[in-house]
């Protein structure tokens, strides 16, 4: 019986997107991707081959269901009862000729600015958040600074100082007049 061939499909710039996921407890001549749910084992094979050299002695493949959701993700508020599968996922499992080894992590991420994502990818929790069916049944961010405010005062750490009144204010400057030529159309009667 005749070996496989492989690597006789071709494959120019292909129009899919491969992930290759991080496993740490697979051996290093095994490498596991996210992959669409198109994708045969053939064409992994030889995407494989001609992209980067790659000679693959075997592929296992399987799709995993998504759990069931309430709505569908993203909406603001969900519909009770509405129910909604996000759509599968497909995972291969490639045995390659060669080991492949993951460079290490790197230590520090400011190269890559990861303070900014970190700070959007809070503020787009917090955001988040305030969609929630739940939201105005628990107590708001500022409850928490008012109790703080609340127990210095009567411990008398700060002193009670109260809103000034609009006289009270302090104006740098003289006091100008900037719109003079203004005329307000009369409205009514």
């Amino acid at each position: 019986m005749k070996p496989p061939v492989f690597g006789k499909k071709q494959v120019f710039l292909p129009n899919l997107v491969l992930t290759l996921l991080r496993t740490p407890n697979s051996p290093p001549n095994f490498a596991t991707f996210l992959v669409p749910l198109n994708l045969n084992k053939l064409d992994m094979r030889d995407y494989l081959f001609h992209a980067y050299g790659i000679r693959v002695h075997g592929v296992r493949s399987y799709i995993q269901m998504s759990k069931l959701t309430q709505d569908k993700p993203g909406s603001k508020r969900p519909k009770p009862r509405k129910w909604f599968r996000p759509k599968s996922i497909k995972k291969m499992m490639v045995e390659m000729e060669r080991p492949f080894v993951w460079p290490e992590e790197p230590k520090e991420f400011d190269m890559w600015d990861k303070s900014t994502f970190d700070a959007a990818q809070k503020d787009r929790e917090m955001q988040e958040e305030t969609f929630r069916p739940d939201f105005r049944e628990k107590p708001s961010r500022e409850r928490a600074s008012i109790a703080e405010q609340a127990k210095a005062l009567l411990s008398g750490e700060e002193r009670w100082r109260p809103t000034p009144r609009n006289d009270e204010w302090d104006i740098e400057g003289e006091e100008e007049e900037v719109e003079t030529d203004v005329q307000v159309p009369k409205t009514g009667p």
